[in-house]
Parts: structure tokens; C-alpha cells; sequence
């Protein structure tokens, strides 16, 4: 049976979108089937409106179903993928963590595959902070943390960040070395929830 895997990102701007994006090829190669699922936006459309770059993306992830609880229950492992805000994760993704009470309180979110992915503007905005907490949010669940680690090259060559892809976010496309980070980590999730199941 193929590791089932649930990417759940929140993404203002487009690069966590990327970094979903990028994650879920990679699961896919390593033969999972993966559901790729955005949050719910939170923020009012007229303050969206007001800023380009936010529409334009919440236009291009249009498609992107949003993800639910039942994708919770369902998936083996999970991917989460938001950018920092003030050290922590976006209010969105937090909004979507805090509807799955039911399932935690039924134990449906223990001893399932979670890591992590980030971004932020500048390389000391918060990244490793957000990351932890989206881990210590994995903890109380009972989830089995499947960070990177240092156990590929790319993870030097992106910055170094053993905690999950970590992106200094710039408008750009991901750099070939953000990429390669971040493929490692959804192989890495895929590869030990196998052995997690199996």
C-alpha cells in the first residue's frame, strides 16, 4: 500500500505554494499518493484586494482544494507548509490546526508521519521558531516527527536548516538548491512513514 500523504500549506504570497508544489512531485516519485490541499484563507477580501501579489496567488491556488479534517483522518503522514509570522506560523494555518480537536481527541492524529516546511523574508525571520512550533503542535497529537536532519548534502547547501526547508522568501522562484531541500524532506517522510505502516 503506497504511504498516503497529506501536503497542507498556507501560502500570501506564492512561495509556500511553490514549496508544496515542489514537495508533492517528490512524494509522488517515491510512490506515495499524495493529496496537495491549501487552508482556508482567513484574512478579509478587501484587504487582499489591496495588494496584488496576494491575489494574484490566491487566483492561482483557486483550484487547490482546502484542506478538512477528513484529509486528516485519511492521510499516513503529513507536510505542513507556512510561512512565519511574528516566529510562529501564519494565522490561517493556525485556524486550520484548530478545528482538529475531534480528531485528536479520538487519538486519528497519532502515530502518523508530520514535517515541516517555512519561509520568511530575511534568513533570521523566525524560520527554526515556526518550524518548532508546528512540531510541538505534531507532539501534542502524538505524531512521530520526521525532520530532515542533516542526512543529505542539499540540506547544507540550502542554509543548513536540520528542522525542514526553510526559504528566504524574495518573490523569486525557488533556487535549484531550495528544490533539492526540499525533495529530500518529502522522500525522507515518505520513505520512514513506510516503515512507520508497513
Amino acid at each position: 500500500m503506497p504511504v498516503k500523504l497529506a501536503i497542507v500549506f498556507y501560502s500570501t504570497y506564492g512561495t509556500n505554494h511553490q514549496m508544496a508544489q515542489t514537495a508533492a512531485e517528490a512524494a509522488r516519485e517515491a510512490g506515495a499518493e499524495v493529496r496537495l490541499l491549501k487552508v482556508r484563507e482567513t484574512a478579509p477580501q478587501e484587504v487582499i484586494d489591496t495588494q496584488d501579489a496576494w491575489k494574484a496567488q490566491q487566483e492561482s491556488s483557486a483550484d487547490v482544494p482546502t484542506a478538512t479534517p477528513d484529509d486528516m483522518e485519511w492521510a499516513d503522514a503529513y507536510l505542513f507548509s507556512s510561512p512565519t509570522r511574528f516566529g510562529s506560523v501564519a494565522s490561517q494555518m493556525r485556524s486550520f490546526i484548530d478545528t482538529l480537536g475531534g480528531l485528536w481527541g479520538q487519538g486519528k492524529l497519532a502515530n502518523k508521519g508530520f514535517s515541516a516546511m517555512t519561509s520568511a523574508q530575511n534568513p533570521n525571520g523566525g524560520q527554526e521558531t515556526t518550524l518548532q512550533s508546528l512540531y510541538f503542535t505534531a507532539q501534542h497529537w502524538g505524531s512521530i516527527i520526521i525532520a530532515p536532519g542533516y542526512t543529505d548534502p542539499a540540506i547544507f547547501a540550502s542554509g543548513g536548516n536540520p528542522y525542514g526547508a526553510s526559504v528566504t522568501a524574495n518573490g523569486q522562484p525557488l533556487s535549484d538548491e531550495d528544490k533539492a531541500t526540499i525533495r529530500h524532506q518529502a522522500k525522507r517522510l515518505v520513505e520512514m512513514t513506510a516503515k512507520l505502516i508497513a
